[in-house]
């Protein structure tokens, strides 16, 4: 197996393991390399979420139409998109603003042996061209676009989406009742804690993401989902505090 051959080279992530500055989490070339260590350990649910996307995108993608895995990190979901669509004359679009999660998106993606197509693109989300959607995949990424422009670009997807087409929205959210936010918060922390993770690493993580992940309620995103175009929004999945959605455009 020659170099290219390889899957990069994967790490353990001990990124807030020491004491460090506060700083504002960033997908950089450091979190790249820890990046499916980092959040199998961190979203409970992940590794039922990403094979569901084939699924549904089985279920979901038109013949002749595109396919879009929009904040693509490394391609997981890129890759169960790509083994759910059963037509060849579909295409299949990752995109990512980070140079450093394309790049090695890149290496998966030709390392798997599924024969349709992927395009990937480093570019920002909310800039790119949407159209003759049959499935738009947005896992885990909605709640890192500032809330102010949310209703933007899930209006772009939702006119991009062809009738009976669908969006995949997962995200992690938080709740009405102080009391529920706190159990929920808690046994997040614990499932961190049985993967691992030190008391140490789940503070300084939770303080570098929290001013770039603002999480929503639940019924916040169901009717800006609605108010976007989509006809029907439902919760396909729920762990804790993160949740995964389908929304539908009628046929």
């Amino acid at each position: 197996m020659s170099k290219t051959d390889r899957p990069p080279q994967q790490q353990t992530d001990r990124l807030f393991a020491a004491e460090r500055q506060p700083d504002d989490f960033r997908f950089d070339a450091a979190v790249a390399r820890v990046f499916p260590d980092m959040i199998r350990r961190s979203v409970p649910g992940y590794t039922t979420i990403i094979p569901m996307i084939e699924v549904i995108t089985e279920q979901y993608a038109q013949p002749g139409s595109n396919c879009y895995d929009l904040g693509c990190s490394l391609g997981a979901s890129t890759l169960a998109m790509r083994h759910g669509i059963v037509f060849n004359d579909c295409s299949l679009t990752g995109v990512d603003n980070s140079e450093a999660m394309v790049e090695r998106c890149e290496h998966y993606i030709a390392l798997d042996d599924h024969p349709l197509p992927v395009s990937l693109r480093c570019e920002d989300i909310q800039e790119t061209e949407l159209t003759n959607a049959s499935v738009t995949t947005l896992n885990f990424t909605l709640q890192f676009v500032p809330p102010e422009q949310r209703s933007s670009l899930l209006g772009k997807i939702a006119k991009a989406t062809l009738p009976g087409g669908a969006l995949i929205l997962s995200e992690k959210i938080r709740f009405e009742s102080e009391d529920e936010q706190a159990i929920q918060t808690r046994l997040h922390h614990e499932f961190k804690r049985a993967n691992g993770y030190s008391d140490l690493e789940i503070s300084q993580k939770r303080s570098a993401i929290e001013q770039v992940l603002i999480p929503e309620t639940l019924d916040a995103h169901k009717q800006r989902l609605k108010d976007a175009g989509f006809d029907r929004v439902l919760v396909w999945y729920q762990c804790f505090n993160f949740v995964s959605m389908l929304a539908t455009k009628a046929d």
